[in-house]
C-alpha cells in the first residue's frame, strides 16, 4: 500500500505541467514594435515588451522599474542612464541605426525641397513629430529643421506626441498632413508615404543601443547583433548595426 502511494504521488506529480519560464522583461523604444515582435518569436527564451518613448522608457529603469533589458532610440538616454548610476548602461551596444523621413497620407506629391514645407502646411496645417525633449525622433526632427532654417518658423504648428508611433497614427489617420518619422515607421504603416529623404548629414546620427540590465538580459543584446536579428531589423526597414553612419 505504501508502495502503491508512492507510485500515485510519482505519477501525479508527473502530470502537472511544467513551471512555464520567466519572460525576459524589455523596456523598448516605440519605433521598434513590430520588429522587436518578430525577434521574440525567433528568441529561444520569453519575452515581455513594453513600449514607449525613450526618454519615457529610461525614467522609468531610472526609477526602479523591473527590466532585463533596455533599447532606447538614442545614445543621449542611454549615457543619461549612465549618469544615473545604471552602472551596465555604459557597457550598451549598438544594435540597429535608422533615417528620418517626411511622411504625408498616401497619394500626397513629393516634397522637392524643405523651404516648401511651409507653404504646403498652409496656416493651419500641423506637423507631427515626436515631443523634441523626450522623444529621440523629436530631436533628430528639431535638428533637421533647424539646419534648414525652419524652426522657429513651424514651433507654432507642430504636433507633438509621446512616442513617434503616435506621430505616425496622426499622419495615418489625416489629423496632420505631415509628420517627421523614421524610415522604419513609413515601412510599417502602408496609409502613408515618404515624400521626402531627410539627408544624414542634418542631423546626429540615428542610432539604437541596447542595455542588458541584469544577467539574464545579457542574452537578449547578443542576439539583437546576430544575423538573423540583423536581417529582421532590416526587412522593418532599420539599417544594420554595422552599417556606417
Amino acid at each position: 500500500m505504501i508502495r502503491f502511494c508512492a507510485l500515485l504521488t510519482l505519477f501525479c506529480g508527473l502530470a502537472l505541467p511544467l513551471r512555464a519560464e520567466a519572460p525576459l522583461t524589455v523596456f523598448a523604444a516605440a519605433s521598434l514594435r513590430g520588429a522587436l515582435e518578430e525577434i521574440a518569436e525567433a528568441f529561444p527564451a520569453p519575452l515581455a515588451l513594453a513600449y514607449g518613448g525613450s526618454g519615457t522608457m529610461a525614467r522609468q529603469v531610472a526609477a526602479g522599474a523591473p527590466a532585463d533589458v533596455v533599447l532606447l532610440a538614442n545614445t543621449d538616454w542611454m549615457d543619461w542612464l549612465s549618469d544615473q548610476g545604471v552602472s551596465t548602461a555604459e557597457q550598451a551596444q549598438i544594435v540597429a541605426r535608422n533615417h528620418l523621413v517626411l511622411i504625408a497620407p498616401r497619394g500626397t506629391a513629393a516634397l522637392s525641397q524643405p523651404a516648401d514645407l511651409p507653404a504646403r502646411l498652409g496656416r493651419m496645417g500641423r506637423l507631427a513629430m515626436g515631443q523634441r525633449d523626450a522623444v529621440p525622433a523629436g530631436s533628430y526632427a528639431r535638428e533637421w529643421l533647424t539646419h534648414e532654417g525652419l524652426w522657429e518658423s513651424l514651433q507654432s504648428q507642430l504636433a507633438e506626441t509621446d512616442n513617434v508611433r503616435a506621430a505616425l497614427a496622426l499622419v495615418a489617420r489625416g489629423d496632420t498632413p505631415f509628420g517627421v518619422v523614421y524610415a522604419s515607421d513609413a515601412h510599417a504603416e502602408e496609409d502613408v508615404q515618404i515624400v521626402y529623404e531627410v539627408p544624414a548629414d542634418t542631423h546626429a546620427p540615428i542610432t539604437y543601443p541596447a542595455a542588458a540590465l541584469t544577467p539574464e538580459g545579457t542574452a537578449l543584446v547578443d542576439f539583437l547583433i546576430t544575423q538573423k536579428a540583423q536581417t529582421i531589423l532590416e526587412d522593418h526597414g532599420f539599417l544594420r548595426a554595422d552599417h556606417g553612419s
